[in-house]
């Protein structure tokens, strides 16, 4: 049809037909059956529009008389546009004054159905106010609906029906305008409804607002074998001895007396938390019937309608040619700016959502979930499904799982702690270093350190006792036995959840070239030997050839790791003699803690900054290999990204466990660094005061830091945005923003989805098993942050950031195997720590062998006499230059000790090692073994002894594909019996009517 508006006398409508009233004013246009060739008026526009100023009045040019093929086209929903179009376009005329001569020509091919491609230029917005709107054709209805239920809601088109499933942004000043049109035509093309409106805040941002109708949700459901409801699910209980039930009936009336279980929500106070549990089976057109379908508008949840309609435009091309399409190289190109499905609403109330229920699901979520006031309770992990979708619902179940399995080892790291401080008074070891008052232990450092007193190491070697105590290497094997039950029964709640969660049969798809590597590669071809079209093929040569480069970058950045620990070892070396020299005492005194401290600070910041780097390291590396797919570039940057951040992490961690003290040489023959300084060596009271006192401030700063950036940055920055736009639109606008306007104002999910999440649990899985026999406290230091971490991560995605792409997925991915390696790890590092960092050994060796009670032990010797040995002071650098021996010192001074199991100077071999030495290395390399078999095989025994899925579990499934098949069978035959039913009464009225 053709429009012709002119102001300057009578406006001229050409249109086949007008069915539908226009209400206005309480009059109704007229609405005849067709136009016939004498002319018809109507009344002045200015009767059913606002009183303006009308320069014409309003009539019908004489039109060609409708023939009968002509009225089956006349449909009011052809009408409807045209009536539409008709006042918009009239009222963009009256609020233009200044324009003298305005013609505007509307064409529309109704053959087709569809509407020409939008521009991205002022001429196809219709300004009124500060609200612009461009409607495409597709998206009329007849609803009745006002303007300002849709305005309020922002959920919806501006017929007020059309739910908003997806949002893309772009800007009019770009470029790939082109693109974007034969993208816009294609997504009409599927079916997709479209609606484009332009930004309040910023003029030169568009929003395309899509809606997938019924139609295409049908058909994209069973094209992606989306699983539906069909059926309620009913438990059958099994049959129970009498005595079985009758104590069953005295638990339950136990039970009543106690108060309810404060983590759970009530469900009759919020029946919305819990699905109801269905049969479900692949959606099918032609199965309809089947479905529990009590509304079509809420059959697909919106996370499932968001998951379609991305599935759809990853399948549209924007370009005539081979695999131009999709919507991520729109997104890579600059084509598009943003694209994200809508929160539901806000998730604030002026009412209790206990006495008004709850707004929508995001308000709930928040309530129940997300509020710091619920930080006891469950998650409600369906409603957190249903929303989010199933990918990021098992993060948060596995995140929740993992925090549920740290209380028992918490509760272990804490009673080995308190037997420790209880046992203090009686440990041995302490008690001789507190009372070896005359025992000179030799300086630590070349200059200003002085000769010390042993006993002024008492403090130390108590707090040394709380950790490394008869308990440790209980708790170092319970720890490692509870990395395996931890995995072991996640994979059982795994397996519920994927069934619960219809993941059983969900197989993913196979994930589509990435554009790098199609553009690298589009030379070379082969067939697809599942899909059998061709495809860009990348010769072994260069995959491997690309492989020991990106391998080679790795070794160079773990050797950048390497040299910023040695950093550390220089710096540790060089500042021990500044703080023994220090003015102020309490620094003097305690110079080797003080370097120890500032030491791990310092590592800390070296961390965080070498992490910055080893992010763009990785991405370099990744993109030079090429992975063909995106789920192959995700596990390659994966895996790379745990790499450098574990081996920055605890590199230091190794260093002071293993290394520190080891090899320090001995008197009168030390190793240097440069040929200057003397390498540090252990406390008095051990070595294992310095692991401490590294894995507790490390952990410590690291979480800190973690949830700053988690949710401190989002909210600054979304608070830098509220603030401009109230001082650029008042206080009360962001009241009045539709809702695309404001997630758009919201922070994008990091690019990497919930590789960081994953990356910063797993990295304190770590630190909770790898060195926990030196710090027992890990396990729940890891429990309150996680405690804090889930609701923090919650609040991050319900009120910060926007809604993230609703997705898939059956397991964690390769974070798994990532855990497995670190399980295994950390049996390894529990054992050399018992055996080589802690004394357990040394004590144990001294209590069978030279101790009292092995009857070898010599009047007024304890293990600390045998393990710190005596050294000449002719060997000492200090009584060379001169320095005082200890001040104060009233007796002469000829020997000082230090740790080590060395002969005394005046011996027939000096300095050479003592036959105790052996003993303690072949009782450290015994025990090693000795831990090591045993842990493991104690490992394989658990994991073997417990299965995968649960026997309830296995048994329901099986049930449930006996049920499904039962009632498709009982489905089929009341179809067949219907049609047979149908038949027969159709033969019997042919056989009536036989003559």
């Amino acid at each position: 049809n053709h429009f012709r508006f002119d102001l300057g006398g009578q406006v001229a409508i050409g249109f086949s037909h007008w069915k539908s009233p226009f209400p206005a004013n309480g009059q109704n246009l007229p609405s005849p059956d067709c136009v016939h060739s004498e002319a018809s008026t109507v009344p002045p526009i200015s009767e059913y529009l606002e009183p303006v100023s009308c320069p014409a009045s309003l009539s019908i040019t004489p039109l060609p008389t409708c023939s009968a093929s002509q009225e089956t086209l006349c449909d009011s929903s052809t009408s409807t546009r045209l009536v539409t179009v008709q006042l918009i376009t009239y009222t963009l005329l009256i609020f233009s004054p200044a324009v003298k001569d305005v013609n505007v020509l509307l064409e529309r091919e109704m053959s087709e159905g569809i509407s020409s491609p939008s521009r991205d230029n002022d001429s196809t917005l219709l300004n009124m106010g500060n609200n612009s709107s461009i409607l495409d054709d597709n998206t009329k209805s007849d609803s009745g609906l006002p303007e300002g239920r849709s305005k309020s809601s922002g959920l919806c088109f501006s017929d007020g029906k059309s739910r908003i499933d997806y949002i893309l942004v772009y800007r009019k000043s770009s470029s790939q305008s082109e693109k974007r049109e034969i993208f816009e035509r294609n997504m009409r093309a599927e079916g997709l409804q479209m609606e484009k409106e332009a930004s309040i805040t910023n003029s030169d941002v568009l929003f395309l607002k899509i809606h997938a109708p019924w139609d295409v949700l049908c058909r994209y459901a069973e094209l992606m074998n989306i699983r539906m409801p069909f059926r309620r699910k009913i438990f059958y209980m099994h049959r129970r001895h009498k005595f079985m039930s009758r104590m069953e009936k005295r638990i339950n009336k136990f039970r009543g007396w106690l108060p309810r279980k404060p983590m759970k929500f009530d469900s009759e106070t919020l029946p919305d938390l819990e699905e109801k549990e269905s049969f479900t089976a692949p959606f099918s057109r032609s199965r309809i019937h089947h479905f529990i379908i009590h509304n079509k508008d809420s059959f697909f949840n919106n996370a499932t309608r968001s998951r379609i309609v991305h599935h759809i435009l990853q399948r549209v091309k924007y370009e005539e040619g081979k695999n131009k399409m999709g919507l991520n190289r729109l997104l890579s190109n600059s084509s598009y700016e943003a694209a994200f499905p809508l929160h539901e609403g806000s998730y604030h109330s002026k009412n209790s959502i206990r006495t008004h229920g709850a707004e929508n699901h995001r308000h709930l979520l928040y309530e129940c979930w997300a509020w710091w006031g619920v930080w006891y309770k469950y998650q409600p992990l369906d409603l957190i499904r249903r929303y989010f979708g199933e990918k990021i619902g098992l993060y948060f179940a596995w995140l929740g799982w993992y925090t549920g399995m740290l209380f028992p080892a918490a509760l272990v790291g804490l009673l080995v702690f308190l037997y420790g401080l209880f046992t203090l008074e009686h440990c041995q070891v302490s008690k001789e270093i507190c009372q070896a008052t005359d025992v000179i232990m030799c300086p630590i450092c070349d200059q200003y350190c002085p000769y010390l007193r042993l006993s002024d190491s008492c403090i130390y070697a108590k707090v040394t006792h709380l950790f490394d105590n008869g308990a440790t290497v209980f708790f170092a094997v319970f720890m490692a036995v509870w990395a395996t039950v931890f995995l072991e029964f996640w994979k059982r709640r795994r397996a519920v959840l994927a069934y619960d969660w219809d993941l059983i049969d969900w197989e993913e798809e196979e994930d589509e070239i990435r554009p790098q590597f199609e553009a690298k590669y589009s030379k070379k071809e082969r067939m697809n030997p599942i899909s059998g079209k061709p495809e860009p093929y990348q010769d072994f040569t260069d995959k491997y050839s690309r492989l020991i480069v990106s391998a080679s970058g790795i070794f160079f950045m773990i050797l950048v790791v390497i040299a910023a620990v040695f950093g550390i070892v220089i710096y540790r070396v060089i500042t021990v003699s500044t703080f023994a020299a220090f003015g102020w005492a309490l620094i003097r005194n305690n110079s080797q803690v003080a370097t120890t401290g500032t030491a791990v600070c310092i590592n800390f910041c070296m961390i965080m900054l070498l992490n910055v780097l080893y992010e763009k390291v990785a991405l370099l590396l990744t993109n030079l290999e090429q992975p063909r797919t995106e789920s192959e570039w995700e596990n390659s940057f994966t895996l790379k990204m745990f790499l450098f951040q574990f081996v920055n992490l605890n590199s230091s961690t190794f260093y002071i466990a293993f290394f520190l003290g080891r090899f320090t040489g001995r008197p009168g023959a030390y190793l240097r660094l440069i040929n200057r300084w003397k390498l540090e060596e252990c406390h008095p009271s051990g070595c294992l005061i310095d692991l401490c006192l590294q894995m507790g401030i490390i952990m410590v700063l690291k979480q800190t830091w973690n949830n700053f950036m988690e949710l401190g940055y989002p909210l600054i920055q979304n608070w830098w945005t509220r603030r401009r736009l109230r001082r650029e639109h008042g206080e009360k606008a962001k009241a009045s923003f539709p809702q695309w306007e404001r997630d758009y104002n919201l922070q994008p999910m990091n690019a990497y989805g919930l590789f960081d999440e994953y990356l910063e649990m797993i990295l304190q899985f770590g630190f909770t098993t790898i060195f926990v026999a030196a710090f027992p406290l890990a396990p729940l230091l890891a429990l309150l942050n996680n405690v804090i971490e889930i609701r923090l991560d919650a609040y991050k995605f319900v009120t910060q950031w926007r809604r993230p792409l609703p997705s898939q997925a059956k397991d964690i991915g390769i974070w798994y195997g990532i855990l497995e390696g670190i399980g295994i790890l950390s049996v390894i590092t529990n054992a050399f720590v018992i055996a080589v960092t802690s004394d357990f050994i040394p004590r144990l060796v001294y209590a069978y062998k030279y101790g009292p009670c092995a009857g070898q032990g010599r009047a007024g010797e304890g293990v600390v006499n045998i393990s710190h040995q005596l050294k000449g002071l002719s060997d000492s650098a200090d009584h060379r230059q001169g320095r005082a021996p200890y001040p104060n010192q009233c007796f002469p001074l000829v020997y000082c000790k230090y740790r080590d199991y060395r002969e005394p100077p005046d011996s027939a071999e000096p300095y050479a090692y003592t036959l105790q030495f052996w003993h303690v290395l072949a009782a450290r390399l015994a025990f090693i073994i000795v831990f090591e078999h045993m842990v493991f095989s104690i490992k394989t025994l658990i994991a073997y002894l417990i299965p995968d899925l649960p026997k309830d579990l296995r048994d329901r499934m099986r049930r449930e594909k006996y049920l499904i098949q039962e009632m498709m069978y009982e489905a089929e035959l009341e179809r067949l019996q219907k049609e047979k039913n149908e038949k027969k009464n159709k033969d019997r009225v042919q056989n009536k009517e036989w003559p």
